[in-house]
C-alpha cells in the first residue's frame, strides 16, 4: 500500500521553468499546416469554419477571468471579417503545439502579455484565412480575388452580386497555399476588435455549464487528497498507512516526492478525512525556527550593506547625497502574499507506460506539458495535457506546475487509472508560491529651495527569478526586481527626472518560496517611489502634483495619465468635507497608469475609501468593457492586499492557512471606480495588472493628508489610523 515516488526536483525546476521562460522569444509563424483528420476544414491554425458557418477560434492563452479568450477571438475575428455572432473558441493542446512545431506560438498567460506578445500574429493569422476563404469563393466562381469582398463570414463578387459563406468554402481554403504576406488593418478601422462586446465565456459561466478542474468527472476515476510538510524545507519522516488502511474508500497511501503524502480514495472528502487521520511525523529541516522577524533583520542588514546590484542610475547620487544641503531618509517594507485563487490547485492525470494525460487549470500549457512529461518519465510526445478554465491564476499557475507533478506521480502508482487530486485550502495556503518580501531605504537630497538632486533607492529582499529561473540571473542581478524602476524605455519605466539617481538591490532570500504574483514587483516599487514623493512634497511644503508634474516634465505619456486624473477629480478644488485624497503613478506590463484615491478616516480610526479615479494608456484597447472590468478588479486585489494580505512565518510555515486569517475586500469595502482609457496607438500595453500598483500608494497617501500618520508597511490592518 505504501509508495515513494519522487523525481529529480532540480530536473523538474530547470526544464519546466526554462521552457516558461523561452516562450517569450520570437519565432516564425507559418499558415499553411494541414488540417486534422475527423475535424471541421480548418482554414489554417487559428481558423476553424463549420459548415453550418460557425467559426471556431483557436486561443492558445489561458482564460482565468481577465478575458484573454474574447479579446483575442475579437482580433482574429476583425481580421478575418467574421460574423461575431457566429464565432465560439476552442483552446489546442501543447501536445499539438508541440507536434505542428509550435504554430500557435506561447501558450503562456502572465505578466499580462496575452495579447500585447500575440495580437501581431494572431492578427495575421486571421486576415491570411479571409484571403484563403475570399481566394477559395473566386476560384469557385473562376473570378479575379481582387473582385471579391468579405464581410460577416460571406465573401460578395461585387460585379454579379453573388455570395458564397464562409463555411461553403472552408474546405478548399484549408487547402490553399497561405499568402506570404498579408496587411493589417489599421485600427481606426476595427468594427470588431476595439469594441464593448459582451464576452463569450459568460453565459457558461453564468448557468454554471462551465467546467473547471474541480468539476472535472472522468469514468473510474479515484480522488486524492495530498499533505506536504507544513516546514518549507521539510521531508517526511514516517507515517503509518496501516492506522487509515480500513478507512471507507481509501484505495491507496503514498509518499509523493521527499515531502508530501497522498491518500486515494473513491470520493475526495473520504481521501481527505483519512489523510487527517493519518499519523505522519515530519522531519522539518534546517528552517523548523525561521520566522518573519529573522527574515527582516536579515533585510534590514541589505539596507546599509555594500554590495548591491545596480538597475538604474545616472549621474553620481552618493557623492550628490554627501554635499546636499538638506536629506530626507524613509524606510518602507512589503511583506510575503499568497495568491488566494477561489479554484486551489488541482489536476487529473492518468498514466500507462506508454501515455499520460493530464487535466489541469494552467497559465502556461507548455510549462504543464513540461511538468507532467518530467513527472511521467516519458517523453513530451508521448504526454498532452488538456488545459480548463482558471478559478483564478494571479501568477500562481504559471511558472511553477508543483500540482500537475503530484498529479501524474499519485497516477503512477495506479496505471490506467484516472486520479483527481485536488489541493485542500489549507494546504494552498501553507504550501504557495508568494509574492517576495523586500524592504526599501529611500535617501533624498535638496537643495536649498527645495528642489529633488539625488535619489538613492536602495531595496533589500526576495528575487522570485532565483528561485524559479536562475539561469536569468545575471552578475547577481535580478532584472524583474527593477519593474517600475528601469531607465526610459518600452517597459517599467522609471518616469521621473532626478539629476543624481542610484536604484540598486540587495538580494537577500529568505527559505519562504517566491513566485509571480499578480503585479510582481511593481507593486511595492510604486508604494516605495509614490510616498516617498508624497514625503519630499510635504516636507518641502509643495503640491503633490506640482511636484510630480516637474519631475515627470521629460516623460509625456506618464504625465498625461497623472493630469487626466487630476482633471477628472478636480485636484485644484477643495474636496467634499471630510474627503482627502491621494495620488499616484506607474509605468509597468508596457502600459501607463495613475490613480487618485478619495477616503476619509473617522475619529475611531475607521477608513472608508469613496472612490478612485484611475487613467490607462495601454496604447491600443480591444474591448473597453474588459478593460474597465481589468481595471475595476485589480483596485480589488491591490486594495485587498493593502488592507489585509500579509503572510508572516513561525517556526518556519505560514501562520495563514485560510481566510479567516487571510482576509480579502469585502463589497461594502469597495470604492466607485472610475476608469478613464486613453490609448495614444503606437505600443501594446497590458492591462490585468499595471493598477494594481497604484492602489495602495494612492490610498496610503490620502490616508497622510486625512489623518497626518504616514504607513510604510503593510498591511493597513496592523495600524491605528486614529488621528494623534
Amino acid at each position: 500500500m505504501n509508495a515513494v515516488l519522487s523525481p529529480s526536483r532540480r530536473r523538474f525546476l530547470g526544464r519546466s521553468a526554462a521552457t516558461a521562460a523561452g516562450l517569450v522569444v520570437g519565432f516564425h509563424i507559418p499558415f499553411d499546416v494541414a488540417a486534422q483528420d475527423g475535424q471541421a476544414p480548418e482554414v489554417n491554425a487559428w481558423v476553424v469554419v463549420k459548415p453550418d458557418d460557425t467559426v471556431v477560434i483557436r486561443i492558445a492563452r489561458s482564460e482565468m477571468g481577465q478575458g484573454t479568450l474574447t479579446g483575442l477571438a475579437q482580433l482574429v475575428a476583425e481580421e478575418l471579417d467574421a460574423d461575431w455572432s457566429r464565432v465560439t473558441t476552442e483552446y489546442p493542446t501543447p501536445g499539438t503545439n508541440l507536434a505542428r512545431k509550435r504554430v500557435w506560438g506561447s501558450f503562456s498567460t502572465g505578466g499580462s502579455r496575452g495579447v500585447r506578445e500575440s495580437h501581431d500574429y494572431v492578427r495575421k493569422g486571421g486576415a491570411a484565412a479571409r484571403t484563403m476563404l475570399v481566394q477559395a469563393a473566386a476560384n469557385q466562381w473562376n473570378v479575379p480575388a481582387t473582385e471579391c469582398r468579405a464581410a460577416r463570414s460571406v465573401i460578395t463578387h461585387v460585379p454579379s452580386g453573388r455570395t458564397l459563406t464562409y463555411g461553403s468554402v472552408a474546405a478548399a481554403a484549408g487547402k490553399l497555399a497561405p499568402p506570404q504576406d498579408v496587411a493589417l488593418k489599421d485600427p481606426k478601422d476595427w468594427q470588431i476588435a476595439g469594441k464593448r462586446l459582451a464576452r463569450l465565456d459568460t453565459v457558461e459561466k453564468t448557468t454554471g455549464k462551465q467546467i473547471y478542474g474541480m468539476d472535472l468527472v472522468l469514468p473510474g476515476m479515484l480522488n486524492a487528497a495530498i499533505k506536504d510538510c507544513p516546514v518549507f524545507g521539510g521531508k517526511v519522516k514516517s507515517f503509518n498507512a496501516d492506522a487509515i488502511k480500513d478507512r471507507p474508500g481509501v484505495k491507496k497511501v503514498l509518499q509523493v516526492g521527499d515531502s508530501a503524502i497522498a491518500v486515494v480514495a473513491d470520493t475526495w472528502w473520504r481521501a481527505k478525512s483519512a489523510l487527517d487521520a493519518l499519523p505522519i511525523e515530519w522531519d522539518k529541516g534546517p528552517n523548523a525556527k525561521v520566522s518573519s522577524a529573522d527574515v527582516a533583520a536579515t533585510l534590514k542588514a541589505g539596507l546599509d550593506a555594500p554590495d548591491a546590484a545596480v538597475g538604474n542610475q545616472n549621474g553620481d547620487a552618493k557623492a550628490a547625497l554627501a554635499g546636499a544641503p538638506r536629506k530626507l531618509e524613509a524606510v518602507y517594507s512589503y511583506p510575503h502574499q499568497n495568491h488566494a485563487t477561489m479554484e486551489t490547485m488541482n489536476a487529473t492525470a492518468k498514466w500507462t507506460p506508454q501515455r499520460c494525460e493530464v487535466w489541469t487549470p494552467t497559465q502556461n500549457g507548455e510549462a504543464a506539458l513540461a511538468a507532467a512529461s518530467e513527472a511521467a518519465g516519458l517523453p513530451q510526445t508521448q504526454c498532452e495535457v488538456y488545459k480548463l478554465h482558471l478559478g483564478g491564476g494571479f501568477g500562481r499557475r504559471g511558472a511553477v506546475h508543483d500540482w500537475v507533478t503530484q498529479a501524474v506521480l499519485i497516477a503512477k502508482a495506479l496505471p490506467g487509472t484516472p486520479v483527481k487530486l485536488i489541493w485542500s485550502r489549507e494546504e494552498d495556503m501553507l504550501h504557495g508560491r508568494y509574492h517576495p518580501v523586500t524592504q526599501c531605504k529611500l535617501t533624498a537630497g535638496l537643495d536649498k529651495q527645495g528642489n529633488l538632486t539625488a535619489l538613492h533607492m536602495r531595496i533589500s529582499g526576495q528575487s522570485i527569478l532565483a528561485a524559479v529561473l536562475p539561469a536569468n540571473i545575471k552578475d547577481g542581478k535580478d532584472p524583474a526586481t527593477f519593474q517600475g524602476l528601469n531607465p526610459p524605455g518600452p517597459e517599467a519605466s522609471f518616469g521621473y527626472t532626478v539629476p543624481n539617481l542610484l536604484i540598486d538591490h540587495a538580494m537577500r532570500n529568505p527559505p519562504v518560496p517566491p513566485g509571480f504574483w499578480r503585479g510582481v514587483n511593481l507593486n511595492q516599487n510604486a508604494i516605495y517611489v509614490e510616498c516617498f514623493l508624497d514625503e519630499i512634497a510635504h516636507a518641502t511644503k509643495q503640491d503633490p502634483l506640482a511636484l510630480r508634474r516637474k519631475l515627470l516634465k521629460d516623460s509625456p505619456k506618464h504625465l498625461a495619465v497623472l493630469n487626466a486624473v487630476a482633471d477628472k477629480v478636480g485636484w485644484g478644488k477643495p474636496p467634499k468635507k471630510g474627503i482627502y485624497r491621494g495620488l499616484a503613478q506607474t509605468m509597468g506590463f508596457g502600459s501607463y497608469v495613475a490613480a487618485c484615491a478619495e477616503v476619509s478616516v473617522s475619529k475611531d480610526g475607521k477608513l472608508k475609501i469613496h472612490r478612485i479615479v484611475a487613467a490607462t494608456d495601454p496604447g491600443h484597447v480591444v474591448n473597453p468593457q474588459q478593460v474597465e472590468a481589468q481595471i475595476e478588479g485589480s483596485f480589488v486585489y491591490g486594495l485587498s492586499a493593502a488592507l489585509y494580505g500579509a503572510c508572516t512565518l513561525k517556526d518556519g510555515q505560514m501562520e495563514q492557512s485560510n481566510f479567516d486569517t487571510y482576509q480579502v475586500m469585502k463589497l461594502d469595502e469597495m470604492p466607485a471606480v472610475e476608469s478613464i482609457l486613453m490609448p495614444s496607438g503606437g505600443f501594446w500595453g497590458g492591462v490585468g495588472e499595471p493598477t494594481i500598483a497604484v492602489a495602495a500608494p494612492a490610498v496610503l497617501n490620502a490616508i497622510f493628508a486625512a489623518t497626518g500618520k504616514r504607513i510604510r508597511d503593510l498591511p493597513l490592518k496592523n495600524h491605528s489610523l486614529k488621528k494623534a
